[in-house]
């Protein structure tokens, strides 16, 4: 593995830190958890909503089957990210919030085909419309595997599964 200069700085600190073998190891899954998210785009996305009651319902049963929880809460908001970490979507009670426009929607990625139908079942069940059933989207790539829908106040989703 090629490091840059200052991955070599953190290196050799790490290693002339005094540090026990485990105390580097824990060290080590936190450098790499904070890498990770380091090369991702975005780092949360926040969401008005017009109820939060209503919409902490529909995303704790919608985001379930994509491995996603909520990870906070309180009266007037709730944050979702994979377990044990912190929030990629947050909500925030506005009663006058609108969704964006058309152009906009939010991708989820899926594990699997059965997590993007599991998605989709459970965004109808909880006040979701139907924007496109799962299924193959062989107009993106022949492994394209998604579903839309909109969420109770109007907010524009996908769940994506895009592997074989």
């Amino acid at each position: 593995m090629k490091l840059s200069a200052r991955g070599e700085e953190v290196l050799a600190a790490v290693n002339n830190s005094g540090l026990s073998v485990e105390e580097k190891a824990v060290l080590a899954r936190a450098l790499q958890k904070s890498v990770a998210r380091a090369g991702l785009l975005l780092g949360h996305l926040s969401f008005g909503v017009r109820d939060i009651a209503r919409a902490i319902a529909f995303y704790d049963a919608a985001l379930a089957p994509l491995g996603y929880t909520r990870v906070w809460s309180s009266e007037r908001s709730a944050g979702y990210g994979p377990e044990g970490e912190g929030d990629t979507l947050a909500l925030f009670l506005r009663p006058e919030a609108t969704p964006p426009g058309d152009g906009f929607h939010l991708a989820f990625n899926a594990p699997s085909r059965e997590a993007v139908d599991a998605f989709h079942v459970a965004c109808l069940k909880h006040g979701g419309k139907d924007q496109g059933a799962p299924g193959l989207r062989p107009h993106y790539s022949d492994t394209y595997y998604a579903c839309f829908v909109t969420d109770p106040d109007g907010h524009k989703l996908e769940a994506v599964h895009q592997l074989g």
